[in-house]
């Protein structure tokens, strides 16, 4: 960012919080991992009135409480810059911006890396062949005076996030896992120099640069991944709209910005629009969309009375609403706090190698340093004794404990791709791996997100196929369910749409409707469930109920018969009426079901079975389901799925099937247990190999060597995964008859 940022008067982005304390919104640079958070967190609440400090490492949000009469915003801006991190008022564009540009950046250094690689190898392949061959020292030094060239400019460029990185941690006099990996690169470069200066066999700007390229392609796809995330959850923003219709003293209409709206102001809420403020419906009568509170796809009749909230679409009549919430304090506002908040709790899950990296970062520096120091001691000389050190600190790089994690990940991404799951944190297969509860959405995630009817076979053929031709005319979900029994057919003309009832059209002389009961002159039909919705369609003398209902994802039985012989505990969290909820679930066979909920109370429900222990999978798809996607400790949406929730979600699946859900938390668990095992090679390559260099048994070139072969073997370990997944495959191919038997008994 600019230097200009350093005169913002931050005083004037400062807010009220509770009891009478301040709060302010900070978007901070440099932050890269857990490590980071921890550090910023524990120095800001060592500062003198800080109440809290929490920040979101996917964001980069730090938001701050803090009692006024102790401190002030530019000395909490000032404790932060001290720490080596800059910030700058939390919003929303800037923010983007800047991930925008760091995006490209990463790209950048990568492609750098990438090109420098590429022709030092052929450089390096041409020296290594010579050195057992007949190349004259002439050559060799001409190629290793080629690879500096080509090195030197391409790793200051390249290595500039690590570098940054490094610095600031050392000025905050901190650590980081980017100092021994800034320090072995410009160490083996540096000997790589002085070794070619004289004349020397040995040179290491291959796997320098090699290092770099590992590097910069992890932590450029996890920046991708949480740019992604952070763009997809501004689009909550779009559901407000930007302008409202205020109703004066006199009853005429003001067009105002939304933010303008106060408690108690009348609005009116035209077809076609989105409600701008929470409120309750003075006059008027329509049907709008409550997904964002219920779940519910199907459109909600309402009328005087009858409470509505921003961001609900509203389709057929003109509402007369009295505004009880605007701004800040709407259900919309209310689900973004949620899911900040939950987002928060989440991301201060810290990975394996974040893990291992602060027990193994400062043993690297010790280590190296006493061996400089015992071999200075011993008499060996300078020269010497920097060349073993060097050797200890090439042959400690964490280029294996850095590739240990990412290698697990991109195999495991690339068979979850083929299966169609698209990950969204760099961080969910280790979670997912340690799941032992799962939750189900009902509405969009046990069934199909588009309703279907289910009594087809016991209507009149010719009487289904007029409706649903006349369906085709008209945009009500129902109808829209009944148009889906036509393929290829056209629709009726001079059809007429009545509002709130249905539509009718002359065929063949003859009236045909589809709508309400009283619309079709209808007697009510008894529904066969409470999960059914029914509309009506006459033609003539004859007349039917269409019955129409969510149904369930084609495995949906045999992936919950999978799941509960795997040992999960399975619930249902679902904001649809209960009376709905209920028979789904005994259909299904799952015991713990809690129907009506809204997003907090999903939440408070993650929560006390987090309490208990648990670790909770969320699999769901609405609005309304973010926070809990947030909330949970992984989370898994379809595609269908709104924006919001897809963001929320750990991974995205494809499928109108629930088989990838089953699959996401089969590979995750034998990434986890990769991962593991590649740390553990880690462990043992440095216990077996560190002892020999600090000896003085290993050169530069071999430590290198070593290091590049720890890293093959941690790769050639995460490509077993392929394996185990072809097999685990195979060992449950012959299960599926039976799980689809039993689905086609409870049916």
């Amino acid at each position: 960012m600019s230097d200009a940022l350093t005169t913002v008067d931050f005083s004037s982005f400062v807010r009220s919080a509770e009891q009478g304390r301040a709060s302010m919104d900070l978007a901070l640079d440099g932050v890269d991992c857990a490590t980071c958070m921890d550090d910023i967190e524990g120095t800001m609440q060592k500062v003198a009135g800080v109440v809290s400090a929490r920040l979101n490492l996917t964001t980069h949000r730090l938001r701050l409480v803090w009692e006024p009469e102790a401190t002030n915003a530019s000395a909490l801006v000032a404790a932060l810059a001290k720490g080596g991190y800059r910030a700058y008022p939390f919003e929303q564009s800037r923010v983007e911006q800047e991930e925008t540009r760091r995006t490209q950046w990463l790209l950048k250094c990568l492609g750098v890396a990438g090109f420098a690689a590429m022709n030092i190898m052929l450089l390096s392949v041409s020296v290594w062949s010579g050195n057992v061959t007949d190349i004259t020292p002439e050559t060799r030094d001409f190629f290793h005076w080629l690879s500096a060239l080509i090195a030197l400019p391409a790793a200051a460029y390249a290595g500039q996030p690590f570098f940054r990185s490094a610095l600031a941690s050392m000025r905050a006099g901190k650590l980081n896992m980017d100092f021994p990996i800034s320090l072995g690169i410009l160490l083996a470069l540096s000997m790589s120099v002085v070794e070619t200066a004289l004349h020397g066999e040995e040179a290491y700007f291959d796997s320098a640069i090699m290092l770099l390229l590992f590097l910069l392609a992890g932590r450029y796809l996890d920046q991708a991944m949480r740019k992604r995330t952070r763009a997809a959850a501004g689009n909550l923003a779009a559901l407000k709209g930007e302008v409202a219709q205020r109703l004066n003293a006199e009853g005429a209409l003001t067009a105002v910005p939304v933010s303008a709206l106060n408690k108690g102001d009348h609005i009116l809420v035209r077809p076609g629009d989105r409600v701008p403020a929470d409120g309750v419906i003075l006059s008027g009568s329509s049907e709008i969309d409550t997904s964002l509170v219920t779940g519910e796809t199907m459109r909600a009749r309402v009328g005087e009375g009858a409470r509505v909230y921003a961001g609900s679409m509203n389709f057929e009549g003109a509402l007369t609403v009295e505004v009880t919430a605007a701004g800040e304090g709407t259900m919309l506002d209310e689900v973004a706090r949620l899911v900040e908040k939950a987002g928060e709790a989440r991301s201060r899950y810290m990975r394996l190698a974040d893990r291992a990296a602060r027990v193994y970062a400062p043993i690297v520096h010790v280590t190296a340093a006493s061996t400089l120091i015992f071999w200075l001691l011993m008499g060996a000389g300078a020269h010497h004794s920097i060349i073993i050190a060097i050797s200890v600190l090439i042959i400690t790089c964490p280029c294996a404990l850095a590739l240990a994690v990412p290698a697990v990940q991109v195999v495991a991404a690339g068979h979850l791709f083929r299966a169609g799951i698209f990950l969204n944190n760099a961080d969910a297969l280790e979670r997912l791996a340690e799941i032992d509860t799962i939750v189900f959405d009902k509405t969009g995630t046990l069934t199909l997100p588009d309703p279907n009817v289910v009594n087809a076979g016991a209507l009149e053929p010719e009487l289904l196929r007029r409706a649903a031709r006349l369906a085709l005319s008209s945009r009500h979900p129902l109808a829209l369910a009944v148009s889906r029994l036509v393929v290829d057919a056209a629709p009726f003309e001079s059809v007429e749409e009545v509002a709130g009832a249905g539509v009718r059209a002359l065929v063949d002389g003859v009236e045909l409707r589809l709508g309400s009961a009283e619309f079709c002159d209808a007697h009510v039909h008894q529904p066969s469930s409470a999960d059914v919705s029914l509309i009506y369609v006459r033609f003539g003398e004859e007349r039917a109920a269409i019955e129409i209902r969510q149904s369930l994802r084609p495995d949906a039985f045999a992936i919950v018969e999978t799941l509960r012989q795997r040992g999960f505990d399975l619930r249902i969290f679902s904001g649809d009426r209960p009376e709905a909820v209920a028979p789904l679930a005994r259909q299904l066979g799952i015991e713990r079901a809690d129907g009506g909920m809204n997003p907090a109370q999903k939440i408070a429900a993650i929560e006390a079975l987090r309490d208990q222990g648990r670790k909770v999978l969320m699999v769901g798809d609405g609005i309304n389901d973010a926070p809990a996607l947030a909330a949970a400790y992984a989370s898994l949406s379809p595609i269908t799925a709104a924006d919001l929730a897809q963001a929320q979600a750990d991974a995205v699946f494809l499928s109108d099937r629930l088989a990838p859900v089953a699959q996401a938390l089969e590979i995750a668990r034998q990434s986890r247990a990769l991962m593991r095992q590649n740390l553990w090679i880690s462990v043992l390559y440095n216990t077996f190999a560190v002892p020999l260099a600090i000896a003085g048994y290993v050169t530069p070139l071999i430590a290198a060597a070593a290091m590049s072969g720890s890293s093959i073997i941690v790769t050639l370990n995460a490509l077993r995964m392929r394996g185990v997944a072809r097999k685990d495959q195979a060992e449950r191919a012959p299960v599926a008859p039976l799980s689809v038997a039993t689905q086609e008994h409870r049916a």
